[in-house]
């Protein structure tokens, strides 16, 4: 089973390294043709703004878009959870999401770069041991669907990892704190809809 990382900025080397390390045929994806071979999508962490005008500038704005839409299981962290939100609550003028997880997303919901933090927080669906969670200028999840169903959330009760069908969003990173059990949750959803 072959599945992409989206690779036009951002930390995606990361994430094909742990998505390879799981055994997974992981392959960049930067063209729509490219986007045709997966069964399933990563769009990393990086600058929402910037992966917006780049997706659209390279012809697969449209295609992730409508990928999402026919079921395709996609993970989004950081940056990716703001791409996959159906609603941006404070976006640059005209910056766009490819939609599919009804939440609202708010953008560097905690600050700028320096106040970027690591926390240990529990996931229930995943049992023991908590997720060392590294927030770098992350987003947060302001409001969701009763359809979406929080995965983390911070001891005030905001939302920091979600999933709805095939999709999943968490606003840290776990592919750089060693915590493979997002990407391998993930995989388990490309490898039932594959």
């Amino acid at each position: 089973m072959r599945v992409g990382v989206l690779a036009l900025q951002g930390d995606f080397r990361e994430h094909l390294a742990v998505l390879r390390g799981l055994g997974a045929d992981a392959v960049p994806v930067r063209r729509a043709s490219e986007l045709d071979t997966v069964a399933g999508l990563v769009i990393p962490g990086g600058e929402s703004s910037v992966m917006d005008k780049l997706s659209r500038a390279f012809g697969v704005a449209e295609p992730v878009t409508a990928r999402i839409a026919a079921g395709m299981p996609v993970y989004g962290t950081c940056a990716g959870l703001i791409m996959l939100a159906d609603r941006l609550l404070d976006g640059i003028a005209g910056q766009q999401t490819f939609g599919g997880l009804d939440v609202a997303v708010r953008r560097n919901a905690f600050g700028g770069q320096l106040d970027s933090f690591e926390a240990d927080l529990p996931v229930p669906a995943f049992g023991d041991p908590p997720t060392h969670a590294v927030f770098i200028r992350a987003p947060v999840v302001e409001s969701a669907a009763e359809s979406v169903t929080p995965l983390v959330s911070l001891p005030d009760g905001r939302m920091v990892a979600v999933e709805q069908g095939g999709l999943i969003g968490t606003s840290f990173h776990p592919e750089i704190a060693d915590d493979l059990r997002f990407h391998d949750y993930f995989l388990e959803k490309a490898r039932a809809a594959a």
